[in-house]
């Protein structure tokens, strides 16, 4: 391993790649690339589930995909690979191929990755930043590296300060950034579910009822349930009914994690994952559906279809933060 990486050396080796599989058949290659994909992971990080998460979105979000690989302390170091990943087309005969790029990086070099990843940007096209390392997120080297990102996307729920990851991304969209977070992705099913409740038009009738937002949550659910607990209130909010929420750890069972419930009077909503099921009810009525744990791909082909802000979502961070520092600094 060496102590430099030469952008323009890994730049001609992708030139190489393409004038070689230009050669191959007669049916030819399709170059594709709609943004620069930037991972950065732990070198204990699964490479080959990590490898295949990456192929899968390249179909429909394709990218040049830069994937850092944190290998932690030792001497200043860098290492580089190139490479492609194709695919033909259902019925086709071209090939469709997006640039990869693997740098492996010491813990010493970590200050030198934003002039060897800024030159290998696709220029003209979004910087996705997909930071898979709690780590990096806490050191002062990850402030430049996420300044070159159109977005930053991150898992709050394996930050080991689920408060301090809240309000620390609540900061960074104040001072402009377009950041996410997978915490808030997997809520997406629990949102369109309590959305299609309120579209039957006896229960939207009683929705002025409502006067309380409670949420549980076991180990491991902390930053979802700040977010749910937030978005319900501004939902209701939005309507002219001002509800604070509650929001309560408990010693979960097993099949249980999260739960959330609106209720008032004789009124009473409640969306709750047991096991592999979100169970939703209304009043003594009960619907169960499927609710698997969404893999990494399905988080993110959300999150790259979102280049933009998202409105919805920053609100909602504001107000997750804000519930997570009065709880935090309220009597234990």
């Amino acid at each position: 391993m060496s102590a430099t990486v030469a952008p323009d050396s890994i730049l001609r080796e992708l030139a190489a790649l393409w004038t070689q599989q230009g050669q191959q058949g007669d049916a030819g290659v399709l170059r594709a690339c709609t943004m620069t994909l930037l991972v950065i992971a732990e070198a204990a990080d699964d490479a080959a589930a990590l490898g295949e998460t990456v192929a899968a979105l390249m179909p429909e979000h394709p990218a040049r995909a830069i994937l850092i690989r944190l290998r932690g302390e030792g001497e200043r170091a860098l290492s580089q690979r190139v490479y492609q990943q194709c695919w033909k087309p259902f019925g086709q005969r071209q090939q469709i191929c997006c640039e990869q790029i693997e740098i492996t990086a010491s813990d010493a070099a970590l200050a030198d990755l934003p002039s060897v990843i800024l030159p290998l940007a696709v220029p003209d096209l979004p910087v996705i930043l997909w930071c898979r390392s709690a780590r990096l997120v806490r050191r002062p080297e990850f402030g430049e590296i996420a300044g070159m990102a159109t977005k930053v996307v991150i898992d709050s729920a394996a930050a080991g300060d689920s408060t301090d990851a809240i309000v620390c991304m609540a900061d960074g969209v104040r001072s402009g950034g377009i950041l996410a977070d997978l915490a808030w992705t997997r809520l997406t099913r629990w949102r369109e579910t309590l959305a299609r409740v309120f579209e039957n038009r006896d229960t939207l009738a009683r929705l002025s009822e409502v006067d309380s937002v409670q949420v549980r949550f076991g180990p491991g659910y902390e930053t979802a349930a700040w977010y749910l607990a937030a978005w319900a209130a501004n939902a209701l909010a939005s309507v002219g009914q001002v509800v604070t929420p509650l929001v309560t750890q408990v010693i979960s069972r097993q099949d249980e994690s999260l739960r959330l419930e609106l209720s008032g009077g004789t009124f009473r909503v409640e969306l709750s994952r047991q096991e592999d099921r979100l169970v939703t009810v209304v009043n003594e009525q009960s619907n169960c559906t499927n609710l698997p744990r969404p893999a990494d791909y399905h988080l993110m082909r959300e999150e790259l279809g979102i280049v933009r802000r998202d409105a919805v979502f920053e609100r909602t961070l504001a107000s997750a933060a804000r519930l997570a520092v009065s709880s935090s600094s309220g009597p234990s």
